[in-house]
């Protein structure tokens, strides 16, 4: 499993304070944390601050990456700060994220175009967001074909088929699953991802329902994620799905992270 950690996010009110304070410590500790927890991408989004997006993303790169060794994913839609951004960036990195809107393809296109990333691809379009296997599937075949078009790699592509909360429709959960199957299977050596806290919305016990749903889209084939890395139940449920999924030769992390104390039920 992939994670991408979610923590660097300029909507967080703490993370906010930090950026306007340019407290590099308290940021540079976040990134530190989701690396040592297993992360395996450092979001950064600075989108809370449109007039300076540009400089302050391009800070949140540079001093995460002073101190972790792992490539971020830059979290903007604005073409000027991916384009700033992506000039100091050591490393692949990834971009979160193009969608079949129209306005979005043709502000994000030209900066993806023929380079070395990887991009998250939402499954929404300019209709909405879609509510059945069908109608995501339809939009990920054009959108792959769209990146694939602009010379982006396939095994570079992270499709997002977007969760959408069960409290409102009892099938948005299992569309959504079938969903991460049939485009796992239709595209091999595709990537989906996800974050998945929207499934709970409105219900009681969140944390467990997501935790539950994670397992699920283990099962399923999801091998990546934007979430918290420091949610050490979360880290868990994500072992033990792999290694139960057959994703875990020998179940050497599961019993790595077991030795080393990481596991927690």
């Amino acid at each position: 499993m992939i994670i991408i950690g979610e923590l660097i996010n300029s909507t967080r009110k703490a993370i906010a304070a930090a950026i306007e304070a340019g407290d590099k410590a308290a940021i540079q500790k976040i990134a530190k944390d989701q690396a040592e927890a297993g992360a395996h991408y450092i979001d950064v989004n600075a989108g809370a601050f449109k007039d300076r997006e540009d400089e302050y993303l391009t800070w949140l790169v540079k001093i995460v990456q002073e101190v972790v060794d792992l490539p971020c994913c830059i979290d903007s839609p604005n073409p000027p700060a991916l384009e700033a951004a992506l000039k100091i960036h050591k490393g692949i990195p990834m971009i979160n994220s193009i969608s079949l809107e129209k306005e979005r393809q043709d502000k994000l296109l030209p900066v993806l175009a023929g380079k070395d990333l990887k991009v998250v691809a939402l499954c929404t379009s300019d209709a909405g967001i879609p509510r059945t296997t069908a109608d995501r599937l339809k939009i990920a075949d054009e959108l792959i074909k769209l990146l694939l078009d602009h010379q982006l790699k396939l095994e570079n592509v992270y499709v997002d088929p977007l969760v959408q909360p069960v409290a409102t429709d009892k099938a948005f959960g299992i569309e959504f699953l079938e969903s991460v199957t049939q485009i796992m299977t239709r595209f091999p050596g595709i990537h989906t991802v996800c974050g998945l806290s929207n499934v709970s919305f409105g219900l009681p016990q969140r944390k467990f329902l997501n935790r539950t749903f994670m397992a699920m889209a283990i099962a399923k084939g999801l091998d990546a994620a934007i979430m918290d890395p420091l949610d050490r139940q979360m880290m868990s449920v994500v072992l033990a799905a792999e290694a139960l999924a057959g994703r875990d030769n020998f179940c050497m992390n599961y019993i790595n992270a077991y030795r080393g104390g990481k596991l927690e039920i």
